[in-house]
């Protein structure tokens, strides 16, 4: 091995006992180490269990001239990548280190897609150090060790997101998926095979089979945002599901068995809507095991501050942490806003204001108008957008042009709140989730409409 596998592309060490090969990988990182069963000092089995204190990446092989079963038993108990027996041909060695090898690149990557995956899923600590803010970490800490349910309330914008991954990130199942849902974002007639799966051929379109978002989350959390927008008639599947933890794709008659914790979130009263029968009574007790309230931003502005030092700092990862982020009289001019749409608007207001912005700290002249000034803008009386270039006002507006100006207006007045938006125009949720894809759908592609989050 000393001779031949360096020709095949090898760094080889070859050390005498095994109490040399520990102080070895104690000094060098080693992609796989090699060992007999018997030899001086140290058997190879006490080196593999060295190994795994001191180097748990690298890998472990066995070659031994007395192979019986009860050793091959002992050395797979210690997570021996691969077991010889001599004599053993060099294409073995190498077909064992070229196994290796391909393990230890796909661990690589793996550990890669899982870095670049944090960094897309973003922050899950919520930040502010407010008494109220605190009270929703401590119960957070209570309740993520085990498996109860949680429902977490709070109005549109809060950070309902982040308590549920904060949730996850905390329980035994960290290292399993998490998987978010917006319910009020689903098409009603594509809902349940969303959730549940469907098998090929359940329905028109279903050319193959597609494991539902229950089974994604297998072994991790599914978090059901805006959980008062389920369909009534699915609610009692969901019922089923977190009473015998059984799903039932489309088109299939045997259930199948998941394990997951499901976390959700509403702004709506789900009490109100049971008593109005839109929303089950026994499966409000049963989501409701355990409840988390979100303070909205008006009610904890001394962490106003913080808040948008953490936006910036997001926005611009390179700053150096002395850099001032924000004037004194930008933050009074945010103090003095509502924040309808809480954290969500107040993150749209300092991305705005890093477009303007030439050179840190922002001031109130990077603000929108509408914080400037304190209200809405003079030329457009709703604070609205108008569609359309400045002669399309000397026109009168189609029907659906209208519509649509009152939805803009709507979520301008309203901070990017969807939810509110829709209540105050009468109209579903799912429906002005519609209406704002008609709306892209209908511009040119570089004049795409950028909605509220």
């Amino acid at each position: 091995m000393r001779i031949e596998l360096p020709r095949l592309g090898h760094e080889v060490t070859v050390c005498p006992d095994g109490r040399t090969a520990v102080r070895a990988l104690e000094r060098t990182a080693y992609d796989c180490v090699m060992v007999d069963l018997d030899m001086p000092g140290i058997g190879g089995l006490d080196v593999i269990r060295e190994v795994r204190k001191v180097s748990p990446d690298t890998e472990s092989v066995v070659i031994t001239g007395k192979s019986s079963h009860e050793s091959a038993v002992a050395a797979i108990r210690e997570g021996v990548f691969d077991y010889l027996t001599k004599p053993c041909k060099l294409s073995e060695i190498q077909a064992v280190l070229e196994r290796v090898r391909r393990r230890r690149s796909l661990t690589a990557r793996l550990r890669a897609l899982e870095t670049r995956l944090r960094r897309a899923e973003g922050n899950s600590r919520l930040i502010g150090s407010s008494a109220a803010l605190e009270r929703v970490r401590q119960l957070i800490a209570k309740v993520a060790p085990s498996d109860s349910s949680v429902l977490v309330r709070g109005e549109t914008g809060t950070g309902k997101e982040l308590v549920a991954r904060g949730l996850h990130a905390a329980s035994r199942r960290a290292e399993g998926p998490f998987v978010a849902v917006n319910c009020g974002a689903l098409p009603e007639q594509l809902i349940e095979s969303e959730l549940f799966g469907h098998r090929r051929g359940a329905f028109t379109g279903a050319d193959e089979h597609r494991p539902g978002l229950f089974e994604v989350a297998d072994g991790g959390t599914l978090f059901l945002d805006e959980i008062g927008e389920l369909p009534r008639s699915l609610q009692p599947r969901l019922l089923r599901v977190l009473e015998s933890g059984e799903i039932r794709r489309v088109g299939e008659n045997s259930p199948i068995t998941v394990d997951c914790r499901i976390i959700c979130a509403t702004h709506r009263s789900l009490e109100t809507m049971a008593a109005a029968g839109e929303f089950r009574d026994d499966l409000l007790f049963r989501i409701n095991t355990f409840e988390i309230l979100l303070p909205p931003l008006r009610e904890r502005l001394e962490d106003l501050p913080e808040l948008v030092d953490s936006l910036v700092r997001l926005a611009r990862p390179q700053l150096p942490p002395a850099v001032a982020v924000a004037s004194d009289e930008l933050l009074a001019a945010l103090a003095e806003h509502p924040w309808k749409g809480n954290v969500r608007e107040l993150a749209n207001t300092i991305e705005y204001a890093l477009v303007l912005c030439e050179q840190l700290p922002l001031s109130v002249e990077h603000l929108p108008d509408r914080l400037r000034r304190g209200g809405d803008s003079p030329a457009s009386p709703a604070g609205g957008r108008k569609l359309g270039p400045p002669e399309a006002a000397a026109r009168p507006l189609s029907l659906r042009e209208l519509e649509m100006q009152a939805i803009l207006e709507g979520l301008d007045r309203n901070g990017g709140n969807k939810a509110r938006t829709a209540e105050q125009l009468g109209i579903s949720l799912k429906t002005l989730y519609n209406k704002l894809h008609q709306l892209n759908d209908g511009r040119e592609p570089g004049e795409r409409l950028r909605q509220p989050a």
